[in-house]
């Protein structure tokens, strides 16, 4: 699914590790009239284009303040043993859990929404059975464009930074959110959205929202 850091044959200047992408960071500071080179090889060895999907977890006040962190751990394990099936599912990689967010890769965005479709099927079929108080929901936010992927670990890019806002700041419960570039790249006709728009710092950040799931 990627340039993975983990080809043996791949000489150690061509990885998409950490550790190289650290090395070519020094060296642009060191050699600042080698930037533009420089940066051209880190967009070259870690570059991809991928739909990026970031999932924010609701309701961490709420449960810490009546459970205690423990219970909201525990409520974000299940989450993980839930979701991350659904993202295989539909092609995807799951590249980075933090806290209760979780960052993954698709190849269209198609194939995200299909995964974000289906996490929130399963968390509704589980949701039926666990106490009000203990009930998981997400919400999802979908990119898509060039993104720096380290070594299947970490991920960066515009992309990822709006996905992220649409997941964790705009979206609401059972929310799937596109950024204008994913919605772009949709080819899925029997996916309905609609579109919004937010005023972010006087900027105007146009997105949409998947409908009917």
């Amino acid at each position: 699914m990627s340039n993975t850091a983990n080809d043996n044959n791949e000489p150690v200047s061509q990885r998409n590790s950490r550790a190289n992408l650290e090395k070519l960071l020094t060296e642009m500071i060191e050699e600042p009239e080698r930037r533009a080179e420089m940066t051209k090889q880190i967009e070259e060895i870690f570059g991809q284009e991928k739909a990026v999907m970031v999932l924010d977890m609701s309701g961490f006040s709420r449960t810490t303040q009546r459970h205690g962190i423990v219970s909201y751990l525990q409520m974000i394990h299940a989450m993980r043993s839930i979701t991350k099936p659904c993202v295989e599912a539909h092609r995807g990689l799951l590249v980075k859990a933090e806290a209760d967010n979780l960052f993954c890769l698709f190849d269209t965005v198609a194939d995200a929404i299909r995964a974000g479709q289906d996490i929130t099927r399963h968390l509704n079929a589980a949701n039926v059975v666990l106490p009000e108080s203990r009930r998981l929901y997400v919400s999802i936010g979908i990119g898509y464009g060039t993104l720096l992927n380290v070594a299947d670990e970490d991920l960066y890019g515009n992309e990822v930074n709006l996905a992220s806002k649409l997941g964790e700041d705009i979206g609401g419960m059972a929310d799937i959110l596109l950024t204008a570039a994913a919605h772009e790249r949709l080819q899925a006709a029997d996916v309905a959205c609609r579109e919004e728009v937010i005023s972010i710092s006087g900027i105007e950040l146009p997105y949409f929202v998947v409908e009917g799931h």
